[in-house]
């Protein structure tokens, strides 16, 4: 591993300054983003003499990126790794990414202090008929809360990546603690194939609707009827959400829809050779052409300000509107990523499981 000669990252008001030092075998390094296509790219310019490798990347309309090198080797490998010189990390579930902040980025209030969730989580596995599979869930409870108790419910896809990722348990301890969420259960969901159980599947559907939350209705008592009952997720995740609400509305009360995966034939070209692609596209024409909703319920959306998608939940957002939902959508300075989502749960998610247990 290499130590840059150059301080890296600098970061200013409109843009940031990178820097890698120059090996006698490195021949290319590119940055990681998600803030512009390519991907991979833009390439770093070479300094004379073998210097350090050097990149100004302007700054676009955030106020936190993550990122990564790809160093590309004489041999014609290629290495991806956080920046060396910026202990700044974000952990995630392909890996620790690095971070930029500029000046104005404050991260939540309520991760202040011991990142612990006061309450009780336990894991089990549901057994889902129609995924000939079992799901993995962990059950939290808030503090005092007892085995048998019926509280309002919190159901997360993606559970065990929102609690490790997000601190997702740690926010809701900490609400729940402070009186501003009552006592409650949250449910941490996991997918058997992500790509294939989240992306409009009327089999997980199903299965969410007759056998998940049968189960967690045994182990997790709520009051009676859906209001009682939320439900949230990120990226595919929140497509899967709002798929199993438009299809079995009795399932919850209200959802948190955080960059949900809502692709359009029109506009998703670069997303067409996603395995699904179609099933989504079909299932968001349906929710754009739709006149009217019958069971419209609260619902909350998040989207980075630089995300591709943003357009889309704009789209899906107004037409959940038109159709009688309390829908809001909020725009957060950041990305397709854990720790933006994080940075909206309060007062979004938490403003919205107030106006559904209020």
């Amino acid at each position: 591993m290499m130590s840059a000669t150059t301080a890296s990252p600098v970061v200013r008001a409109d843009d940031v300054v990178f820097a890698v030092a120059g090996s006698s075998d490195l021949v290319g390094v590119n940055l990681v983003q998600e803030v512009q296509r390519p991907r991979h790219g833009p390439a770093f310019n070479r300094g004379p003499a073998d210097e350090a490798w050097q990149l100004r990347f302007p700054r676009a309309d955030i106020d936190r990126m993550e990122y990564m090198f790809e160093l590309i080797r004489s041999d014609g490998s290629a290495e991806l790794i956080p920046d060396p010189n910026n202990r700044l990390r974000a952990p995630g579930p392909f890996g620790d990414k690095s971070v930029v902040e500029w000046p104005g980025y404050l991260s939540p209030a309520w991760m202040e202090g011991d990142r612990d969730h006061p309450g009780t989580l336990v894991g089990d596995t549901i057994d889902c008929r129609p995924l000939r599979a079992s799901l993995d869930v962990g059950l939290w409870s808030s503090h005092g809360v007892e085995e048998g108790d019926s509280v309002p419910l919190l159901v997360a896809h993606d559970g065990p990546e929102y609690s490790e990722f997000s601190q997702l348990l740690n926010l809701l301890g900490r609400k729940t603690l402070q009186g501003a969420l009552p006592p409650m259960r949250a449910a941490l969901v996991g997918p058997v194939d992500r790509n294939e159980t989240y992306s409009a599947s009327a089999t997980y559907g199903r299965a969410l609707a007759h056998d998940i939350l049968p189960w967690l209705n045994r182990y997790a008592p709520t009051p009676q009827g859906r209001r009682y009952r939320v439900g949230m997720g990120a990226s595919l995740g929140a497509l899967a959400m709002l798929h199993a609400h438009r299809t079995h509305p009795a399932s919850f009360g209200a959802v948190c829809l955080q960059s949900g995966s809502f692709f359009r034939q029109r506009f998703d070209k670069h997303e067409a050779g996603f395995p699904r692609f179609r099933r989504i596209s079909r299932f968001i024409g349906r929710i754009l052409a739709a006149a009217e909703s019958t069971h419209p319920i609260p619902i909350t959306m998040t989207c980075g300000s630089i995300e591709e998608n943003l357009a889309n939940n704009r789209a899906v957002h107004d037409a959940l509107a038109q159709q009688g939902y309390d829908a809001r959508l909020i725009v957060n300075r950041d990305g397709h990523n854990w720790v933006g989502w994080r940075d909206t749960f309060d007062p979004h998610l938490v403003g919205l499981l107030q106006r559904a247990w209020s």
